[in-house]
């Protein structure tokens, strides 16, 4: 079963993942200097593999359903919803800040009302990112929000948090010479950090292998 499984898809109808990404990068490409603003929320289901694993997938899509159909009632005229992946939604908010994005997405998470088939209630986690605030390209945008809807996770669920600056701590010994070259030619070349390069790179590990 894909985890963007065509049931839901063709219920919703939502835009997914690629079109996210290209209209997150489209408005920041056309607003180079910050002159506009857009904000990113990341919404993920919390505890819901355990649906599909105890209820089957044609459960787990019910509840999907339903999550989405929650989350696009009310939207502001200037926000749109996407299907990133899976049980992860994404909605964008172009003319808000960020304060007024996370005021809004409280009210959302207070008003949920989403049940497992056992009548279980269902809770959402949220990450907010702003652009050119928290980061000046799509992958580090999503890569922020990600990091704050895990942050709202591992501090119980059922929360919205917002991106913050992160400590970095320096290289340490774990990288080969060779990899630490090729490193700062795909920054040179790409013109992108290298920090932000392997937080990318771990984050797509993490994803890779969830605890």
């Amino acid at each position: 079963m894909s985890k963007k499984s065509e049931a839901v898809n063709e219920t919703l109808k939502f835009p997914l993942g690629d079109a996210f990404e290209k209209a997150v990068t489209d408005f920041m490409e056309a607003h180079p200097e910050g002159d506009a603003e857009l904000v990113i929320a990341v919404i993920d289901m919390d505890n819901f593999l355990h649906i599909n694993e105890n209820f089957g997938y044609e459960a787990g899509d019910q509840v999907l359903i339903e999550m989405g159909r929650q989350l696009a009632s009310g939207l502001p005229k200037n926000a749109a919803i996407y299907r990133i992946a899976g049980d992860e939604f994404g909605i964008l908010f172009t003319g808000m800040e960020k304060e007024e994005v996370f005021l809004f997405m409280e009210q959302k998470r207070k008003a949920f009302r989403v049940k497992a088939p056992d009548g279980e209630e269902m809770t959402i986690s949220v990450g907010i990112a702003a652009a050119f605030d928290d980061a000046s390209r799509y992958q580090e945008l999503m890569r922020k929000a990600d990091s704050a809807m895990y942050r709202a996770k591992y501090a119980g669920r059922n929360k919205v948090a917002l991106a913050r600056e992160e400590k970095m701590v320096p290289k340490t010994s774990h990288y080969t010479s060779d990899q630490l070259k090729r490193l700062s030619a795909l920054s040179k070349r790409e013109g992108i950090g290298e920090a932000i390069l392997l937080r990318e790179a771990l984050d797509m590990l993490l994803k890779k292998y969830p605890n």
